[in-house]
């Protein structure tokens, strides 16, 4: 279950059970908890303790394992998790040799100590477990450590210092191809020329600003 071939002093292998999560939770989210997941293990634990490493603003990142009972996303279940849990979290979902990755950089929520807020979501699709590309680099500093590891996420070649600007920046590449995408949409029914040639105009401009 170690894909990453993380050190055994990071090793946790604790199941965590499905309803420890039922405050957080309404009727229909614990229905789908109890219908799609089989096994929820906290496989590791990344800290100053764990791996020598020092920390600027993250203190600690976990790995979490989920089992699935079939072959679907969880993002709603990984939201729940996510905002129970003040610490950073690595998940990865299995099911019958596939897996799919999924990580979300947060804050703590300042009208709730006991929520987090999640920034982001950098998630992978469904591969086979053993084709595997993702892995976490231990070095440096945990901070760098969560920032490498997300960055392998990433669609943009941009340089950033921390995973706030990497946050900042994945947003507006999603930004960019969200409009490129309801441009060529417009462009594809657009029956007038000059407009069709405007709207071609801005297409190329944005294009060339996503890449």
């Amino acid at each position: 279950m170690n894909i990453f071939n993380l050190p055994k002093t990071t090793s946790v292998e604790k199941v965590i059970p499905k309803n420890a999560f039922d405050s957080y939770t309404n009727a229909k989210q614990k229905k789908q908890i109890s219908d799609c997941v089989s096994k929820i293990t906290w496989s590791h634990k990344l800290s100053t303790d764990t791996t020598n490493l020092q920390s600027k603003e993250i203190i600690e990142i976990q790995v979490f394992n989920i089992e699935l009972k079939e072959k679907v996303e969880i993002k709603s279940i990984l939201s729940i998790i996510d905002k129970a849990i003040p610490y950073l979290i690595i998940f990865v979902i299995r099911y019958s040799g596939f897996i799919y990755i999924s990580t979300s950089p947060k804050h703590s929520n300042p009208h709730n100590e006991n929520t987090s807020v999640i920034d982001y979501t950098f998630s992978s699709d469904w591969f086979e477990e053993n084709k595997n590309t993702f892995h976490i680099e231990l070095k440096n500093n945990l901070d760098f450590v969560y920032k490498t590891f997300c960055e392998q996420f990433n669609s943009s070649e941009v340089l950033v210092k921390n995973i706030k600007e990497l946050v900042s920046n994945q947003k507006d590449v999603d930004n960019y191809n969200k409009e490129i995408q309801n441009l060529k949409s417009a462009i594809s029914k657009c029956k007038q020329f000059s407009k069709k040639v405007e709207l071609n105009m801005r297409l190329k401009d944005l294009e060339n600003k996503s890449n």
